[in-house]
């Protein structure tokens, strides 16, 4: 396991759309392993693969309720809203309020290729969230809100 280089808004690959994994092999298993490393190093609370610079639909995320790792995650439901103030490792030493959904449904794979449905609330939302987006190349400050 390795700790990555963060990639840093204005590096491109960060506004780039993430590919679908198709099989999940032990590279795969090595880049998740090296993400959590990376997050829990950089004391984050999510990590997706492109801020790590490969292109993939992988996400991790511990917002303190147990690691998720989630593949090809999709939001099938969201309900809800609410306005918090996020920061992200990709655009560091900022932070700004969001307007996000205050639950959501998941879709996703789990390590063992299996397909699972997760439901988050709060700050569990808020990171499927904040995390889906970087795998379309959206960041957090795209969405700031405006009062």
């Amino acid at each position: 396991m390795a700790i990555r280089n963060v990639r840093i808004e204005g590096d491109p690959i960060l506004r780039k759309k993430s590919r679908v994994v198709e099989k999940i092999d032990d590279r795969l298993k090595v880049l998740i392993d090296d993400m959590i490393d990376t997050m829990r190093e950089e004391d984050g609370v999510g990590l997706a693969a492109p801020q790590v610079g490969i292109l993939r639909r992988v996400v991790v995320i511990d917002v303190g309720q147990g690691l998720l790792r989630l593949i090809n995650p999709e939001i099938i439901y969201q309900e809800g809203e609410a306005i918090d103030v996020e920061g992200c490792l990709s655009v560091p030493d900022r932070s700004g309020k969001v307007k996000r959904p205050r639950k959501v449904k998941v879709k996703y794979m789990d390590i063992n290729g299996e397909e699972k449905v997760i439901e988050g609330e709060g700050l569990l939302a808020r990171a499927l969230c904040h995390e889906t987006d970087h795998l379309n190349g959206i960041l957090y400050i795209d969405k700031l809100f405006k009062e």
